[in-house]
């Protein structure tokens, strides 16, 4: 309960006005009218590579997008990062996502590790990231046929969970590395499946919140992420 009392003054003490601050520490963001979505790679970098079907991360990671966007429909003003093949570096997606306020960022990813392992994964930092990162990745675990040894939701500091200025979360949406997962996700009526898991949960967050998402992470005091700090 102590805990509890704290993590609430905590919250309030963080936020700042306009609904933004440093940390992120505060509950999830609900009535939000913009979304951006981030198509990962792009241009020189065309991302995780399938051995099994040819196709690169920077193709689908758009077509994701462009499907999201689709099935959101009018009910937001809806953002792409970028529109076609091009490359943009991480600190600059950044830069473009905190030129808007009451916005949150999913930028969109496909996987690559041992050829066993299958499955979408979420990652987040920000504890104002939490909710939507539970719905996400519920959302794409539902549309998923299987799972096998993949890490699901994933609190993990990187520039595009850490360094916005707004509630953001980075998603996996399935093994390109895995020879029965990659030719699904091959599959445009399987790619669309997910778009709409997708654009449901980013619905729900918006309209109830943290609701029905589970207590809020810890707060966490790290500084931003840099091109040194990992792999992304």
């Amino acid at each position: 309960m102590r805990y509890l009392f704290l993590c609430s003054i905590l919250l309030a003490s963080c936020a700042a006005p306009g609904g933004r601050d440093e940390w992120g520490h505060r509950p999830g963001p609900k009535g939000f009218k913009t979304v951006i979505l981030d198509a990962g790679h792009g241009g020189k970098d065309p991302g995780a590579i399938s051995r099994h079907t040819g196709q690169e991360e920077k193709d689908l990671t758009l077509d994701m997008a462009r499907r999201i966007r689709s099935e959101l429909g009018g009910s937001f003003r809806t953002i792409l990062m970028r529109h076609d093949d091009e490359f943009i570096d991480l600190d600059d997606r950044v830069a473009r996502a905190n030129r808007h306020g009451d916005a949150v960022l999913v930028s969109i990813h496909f996987n690559s590790g041992p050829s066993h392992v299958r499955g979408p994964e979420t990652y987040y930092w920000r504890v104002d990231s939490h909710g939507l990162a539970v719905r996400l990745q519920r959302g794409m675990t539902a549309a998923s046929p299987a799972e096998q040894g993949n890490r699901s939701l994933v609190r993990r500091r990187l520039r595009l969970t850490r360094n916005p200025e707004i509630p953001c979360v980075l998603i996996e949406c399935g093994y390109l590395s895995h020879p029965v997962e990659s030719r699904l996700i091959a599959d445009p009526a399987y790619r669309q499946k997910l778009a709409a898991a997708i654009a449901q949960a980013i619905r729900t967050q918006a309209a109830i919140g943290d609701a029905g998402t589970g207590p809020l992470p810890r707060p966490l005091y790290e500084p931003p992420s840099r091109p040194t700090d990992a792999r992304e």
